[in-house]
């Protein structure tokens, strides 16, 4: 089984920062990617940024420049520091992790809520 601890989403002003982190506890299967998806009321889920093993990354068009995603010294531990917030970053995000062993897997974590006021 899969299990994810999500922690730091909370409410900020317009213009500040925070920093999300997910740890992602699996038993034997390999971890190929972990990131976070977003969901507002009333949008689809929306890919926010992905670090894979390799060490590569990817990140929406709209948090480029401001958001960055890293790996903790922990492997299974992944940040995303989120600078210069929009209000439009409000959302539900929800850290996930593909795994690859012994088949391509999705998980997803619980999901903390990040809010942004003008």
């Amino acid at each position: 089984q899969v299990q994810f601890v999500e922690s730091g989403g909370g409410l900020v002003q317009a213009g500040g920062s925070l920093r999300l982190s997910c740890a992602v506890f699996v038993s034997t299967s390999s971890i190929k990617a972990i990131g976070w998806h977003r969901q507002a009321p009333g949008k689809q889920r929306e890919l926010v940024a992905v670090i894979s093993s390799g060490g590569t990354t990817n990140y929406a068009d709209s948090v480029k420049g401001r958001f960055t995603i890293s790996r903790a010294n922990a492997k299974n531990t992944v940040y995303l520091e989120m600078n210069s917030l929009k209000p439009e970053d409000t959302a539900v995000y929800y850290c996930y992790a593909v795994v690859t062993e012994p088949l391509r897997s999705t998980h997803w974590g619980q999901g903390t809520q990040v809010t942004v006021s003008p």
